[in-house]
Formats: C-alpha cells, sequence, structure tokens
C-alpha cells in the first residue's frame, strides 16, 4: 500500500489508498447500519460478490438485530474495526445503509484505519462512514452500489473500472434521446457557470446535513461537494440545505454536483411548493461557484461510482464531472 500522499483540504491527515482489488480476493461484509432480514439476505449477496471474482466475508455480527439496527453500536463498530485490521480483506462493502452510521463513529478506531487503508464501498447512510474516514484518516472511499443494489452490467463496470483497475473515469448528464423538440427528464440543469477543480466530498444530503457541528464533519474547504436524497419533500431539501449554508459549509465550495433527488416531493401540496430545482436554484446560485444537477447518482438502479476524497473537474455547464486521480494504489 502506498505511504502517505499530500494533505488533504483543510488540514485533514495524509492521504491513504486502499490496494486496488484483483480477482480471489477477499472482502468484508459489514452492515454499520440497518439489519439484513435473514440468512437468505447474506447468501444473495455472497452470490453477487462470487460473481465479481472476490470471496465474500462475512462480519461477526452481520445477521445481529437491535431494533431497527444490525446490532448495539459497539458490535457495528467492532464489525468495522476487525475488517480493517484483517489483514485477509482486501476492501470493505457495506451490505445496506438505513440509519445507524453516525451512532457507531465514536466507537471507530481511526488510527487503526489509517494503518490499514483499505477501500469502502456503500451509499446512502453509509455516508457518514465515508466522510469520517476521509476527515480523519485521510481514507479514499467510493459511493456507490451497496452490497444488496441489483448491480446492473453498467454500474458493476463502472465500479471494476475504479477499484480493478484504478481508472481514472468521467462522466456526464445523459443526453436527452425520446421524442420532441426538446429536453424532457434528463437534462443538464445548471445553477452556476464554469469548470472547477477539488476533492469531491459529499453523498446523502440528509446525512450529511446531520454531521454538521458534530467532530465527523470534514473540512469543506475548496471541495466539490456531491449530494443526492430520496423519500425527501422539498421543504426538508430547502431545510438540510439551509443548514449547510448558514453553518457556512456552502460559501466553502469550489463547485456543487446535485445528481437525483429520488421521490423528493410532497404529494400533499403538488402545486403550491417550490419544485425541487427552484429548491437547489435559491442555494446555489447565489454561491457564485460552478454548479449543476442531473448525473445519474443516488437512490437508483443505475447509479455512477464516486471517489470520495478524490481529485475531480466539473463542467457546470456540460455537465461532466471528470476524476483526475486514482481512488486506489
Amino acid at each position: 500500500m502506498l505511504g502517505a500522499l499530500p494533505r488533504a483540504v483543510g488540514g485533514s491527515p495524509p492521504l491513504t489508498r486502499g490496494t486496488r482489488l484483483r480477482p480471489g480476493d477477499t472482502v468484508g461484509l459489514v452492515c454499520p447500519a440497518g439489519f439484513v432480514g435473514d440468512r437468505f439476505g447474506v447468501d444473495e449477496v455472497s452470490q453477487t460478490v462470487r460473481a465479481m471474482g472476490l470471496v465474500p466475508k462475512p462480519a461477526k455480527y452481520l445477521l445481529a438485530r437491535e431494533g431497527y439496527l444490525a446490532g448495539t453500536d459497539e458490535e457495528r463498530a467492532s464489525d468495522i474495526n476487525a475488517m480493517f485490521a484483517d489483514k485477509s480483506v482486501r476492501a470493505i462493502f457495506a451490505v445496506r445503509g438505513g440509519w445507524g452510521c453516525q451512532r457507531l463513529l465514536p466507537h471507530i478506531d481511526f488510527d487503526l484505519v489509517r494503518a490499514n487503508p483499505k477501500l469502502l464501498v456503500g451509499s446512502s447512510d453509509i455516508t457518514a462512514l465515508l466522510l469520517a474516514n476521509w476527515g480523519k484518516a485521510g481514507l479514499f472511499g467510493i459511493h456507490g452500489p451497496n452490497a444488496t443494489h441489483s448491480w446492473p452490467p453498467e454500474v458493476w463496470a463502472d465500479f471494476r473500472a475504479l477499484a480493478f483497475d484504478g481508472a481514472k473515469t468521467s462522466h456526464a448528464v445523459p443526453k436527452w434521446q425520446g421524442p420532441g423538440l426538446s429536453p424532457r427528464g434528463d437534462r443538464v440543469r445548471t445553477f452556476g457557470s464554469g469548470i472547477a477543480t477539488g476533492r469531491l466530498l459529499g453523498g446523502n444530503l440528509s446525512v450529511l446535513s446531520a454531521l454538521v457541528g458534530t467532530p465527523w464533519l470534514p473540512d469543506l474547504s475548496g471541495a466539490i461537494l456531491f449530494l443526492e436524497d430520496t423519500n425527501e419533500a422539498e421543504y426538508r431539501i430547502d431545510r438540510m440545505l439551509t443548514q449547510l449554508a448558514q453553518a457556512g459549509e456552502l460559501k466553502k465550495l469550489a463547485g456543487v454536483v446535485f445528481g437525483q433527488c429520488t421521490n423528493c416531493s410532497n404529494p400533499g401540496a403538488p402545486y403550491s411548493n417550490y419544485t425541487i430545482y427552484e429548491v437547489l436554484d435559491h442555494h446555489f446560485k447565489p454561491l457564485g461557484v460552478p454548479a449543476f444537477q442531473g448525473l445519474r447518482f443516488g437512490h437508483i438502479s443505475d447509479t455512477i461510482c464516486l471517489p470520495v476524497g478524490a481529485e475531480v473537474r466539473i463542467d457546470a455547464d456540460k455537465g461532466t464531472l471528470e476524476i483526475l486521480e486514482a481512488v486506489v494504489a
């Protein structure tokens, strides 16, 4: 594994990368948030991992349950610590999201994480772990499908390029291919024009906003912030972005990329709300930095994989994101 790389933004620890995956490598399966229903769900996840050419290693408490959580905070954290300490494990896959990652952060041994850098893969509630690993250990991660994801071919190819090949991939808002004279649906929505370069930090908006005021939110100075969410009405998206703005986080940014907001509408007042795009425009346009919406990441089946901590370049007018460095060594 690589030694210390240059420092991250805002005085974070020296950067560390896990090693790239190879066929036959062992990967740890953890449930740091919501619980898995039964062992048959774990069997399905293990089949998916084997189809990747990898060997699954379930964590000790993978099938534990404590209310809506996959075991106690201490049990879930001990699984994370054990996987980072285990020399046979090459990377760590979160089985699912839900809620609970923020609860276990005080129990994570970040010195251990820093000394044993491994690729952590997941999304949704896993945002808390990915950002804490970056802020406390300078560790790159992948915001991508949880292990229970359907993993369609294009998603698997994108993940393989990042995690196996160490590729520097690029993404663009899909071009409109439907009928009609002008685009509907997939299109670039630009809130601030221009090109920006910075470290890619972010994830689920609900989770990230809950980290404000805690020791676990990394310094966002000069970062390209990427955000997504699901099942949140427009006013709640507004509230969370307002919190980030009033905490002084948004003014630190070099740029913003908002992905997909799945089912983000208030069914009780469909004609009296701001649209989600008006909410985003209200918060991002005054920042005066490149900002756009439309990339295919979030709670969707064909989500792209984004390397947390990697240097990227965005073009807000074209709706593109280019990854400038490998996330694995």
